[in-house]
């Protein structure tokens, strides 16, 4: 998958997540259809592919039951995907049986366990865990490179060569630290300024004062690329949408920074690719 082709699908996914439909039976893949679960700092993500991993549908609710990969309201969390895993069931009419889902790279082992209870307590068979920029990864179609996943809590980066992940890395700066930040400069609740930062009329002003968060998410990436050979950085997550993103990330870093269509949806769509029958793979 180039480029072109992969902003093509995620242009495609976000529709369908934006207008609450499915790709029609009879224009899926043959064979069964692959379900993610992104438990995300900001929003958890429930993706659904085809056979070959065309999105099918999927839907996204705005969470507080994670931070920093850690599951903090578990109950809460349990409680969001088995009301969209309902969701895409009644839309489709049929069972989602098998679900893939992602971690930030480096986290403790009791809380990748956390996760796929969350998954499994919500009624789905655990298929793969998996790193979220690895997943980033599967849908960008990447070889080489460095992909960075920059999520609500943490920065992660995993480095590919040869289509194998050679490093993986994960920092506790996200868009939450944005919004801390925000809320510092302006005097004003963390809930005030969440809803400022996503105010795209506002997107401007609002990086002005989030830009060194940003500064320091770049300075993060380049100090995990030492001793890599790497010509691309491809950054993903709900995190990176500011149009001046890339421009600091480049500036700091010196390399080609690529942005991709629909970054918030990259890696719930990477994380439903493996989200088969255990040892079917993807495609």
């Amino acid at each position: 998958m180039n480029h072109t082709s992969a902003d093509t699908t995620l242009r495609a996914f976000a529709q369908l997540i934006a207008e609450g439909t499915c790709l029609p039976a009879e224009e899926r893949a043959p064979g069964p259809l692959k379900t993610g679960v992104d438990l995300g700092t900001a929003n958890i993500v429930l993706s659904v592919v085809d056979a070959n991993n065309r999105p099918v549908t999927g839907a996204m609710f705005p969470s507080t039951v994670v931070r920093d990969g850690i599951v903090v309201d578990y109950v809460g969390a349990v409680s969001v995907v088995r009301r969209l895993k309902a969701e895409l069931e009644d839309r489709l009419g049929c069972p989602l049986t098998f679900a893939g889902t992602a971690i930030p790279p480096g986290i403790l082992a009791g809380n990748v366990k956390a996760i796929a209870n969350v998954v499994e307590a919500a009624g789905f068979e655990v298929a793969d865990v998996s790193d979220e920029p690895t997943a980033a990864s599967r849908v960008l179609g990447l070889r080489e490179g460095a992909v960075v996943d920059v999520g609500g809590g943490t920065t992660g980066i995993s480095i590919l060569k040869n289509g194998e992940v050679v490093f993986t890395d994960d920092e506790a700066t996200g868009g939450t630290h944005m919004t801390l930040v925000l809320a510092g400069a302006h005097g004003v609740s963390f809930e005030e300024a969440e809803a400022m930062k996503k105010d795209t009329a506002a997107a401007r002003d609002v990086f002005a004062v989030v830009q060194p968060v940003v500064e320091k998410m770049a300075s993060i990436v380049k100090r995990c690329l030492k001793g890599y050979d790497v010509e691309t950085v491809y950054v993903v997550g709900g995190a990176c949408t500011f149009d001046q993103f890339e421009q600091v990330f480049r500036k700091e870093i010196g390399l080609t920074i690529v942005k991709p269509a629909e970054p918030l949806l990259v890696t719930p769509l990477g994380i439903a690719m493996y989200g088969a029958t255990p040892g079917e793979g993807a495609l």
